[in-house]
């Protein structure tokens, strides 16, 4: 199947709620006061070297404004569906300055990976959501390695921890920051192996994500 025909897209009155969907976020986004401490706006801002940036899929609502605040230095590539779902995240993506790459997200297809292995190697970061799309909650798919590993690369983990927010009762529980509220930033830099050459595990990567992002309780 020709990838026009497989790979679903959003327009017409479709794309124009999107882009209002875009502006409302972006002018959300910005009403938060992000805090970060020296040492973690030094993780947050590296940029030596292409890496992959990892959050759990319930704080997606940020990633705009983390990329525009922390990592404005590459473009930033993630991975999405193709299917109609993934359509209108792909056309989001777009419109607050994300690119999407479209494939198999729920099993990190051979040729989406192999896109984001070539677009690190081009010199850009990507973004993963390790427990995305459908989860379950807070569980790191082995498969999201496969791209740091091959190039060699960073895995900067972030982790928000919110003074207010409302959680969805979605399977992630989505987290959606109050306006003017404030969002601590946390921070791990992983690399795909240690100097003994021993493996970074997905348990390793969720261990290190939920020590930085602590819950707001129910």
């Amino acid at each position: 199947m020709a990838e026009s025909e497989s790979i679903n897209e959003v327009s017409g009155w479709r794309r124009f709620a999107l882009w209002l969907a875009a502006l409302l976020v972006r002018a959300w986004g910005r009403t938060l006061r992000f805090e970060a401490d020296p040492a973690t706006y030094a993780l947050l801002t590296k940029s030596d070297e292409p890496a992959a940036i990892v959050l759990w899929h319930n704080r997606l609502f940020l990633s705009a404004e983390i990329f525009k605040k922390y990592r404005f230095q590459r473009r930033v590539y993630g991975l999405v569906s193709a299917s109609k779902d993934g359509a209108w995240l792909a056309a989001f993506y777009r419109m607050i300055g994300i690119y999407p790459v479209r494939g198999s997200s729920s099993n990190f297809g051979r040729e989406a990976a192999k896109v984001l292995i070539e677009k690190m190697a081009e010199g850009h970061d990507i973004g993963i959501t390790p427990d995305g799309p459908r989860g379950p909650v807070y569980v790191t798919e082995p498969g999201v390695l496969v791209v740091t590993r091959r190039n060699n690369a960073p895995m900067i983990l972030l982790g928000a921890e919110f003074t207010h927010a409302w959680r969805l009762k979605s399977w992630d529980r989505f987290y959606i920051a109050w306006p003017f509220s404030r969002v601590r930033m946390r921070c791990t830099v992983l690399r795909p192996k240690d100097p003994d050459g021993t493996k970074l595990s997905a348990d390793d990567v969720t261990a290190a994500l939920k020590a930085i992002n602590p819950d707001l309780p129910d």
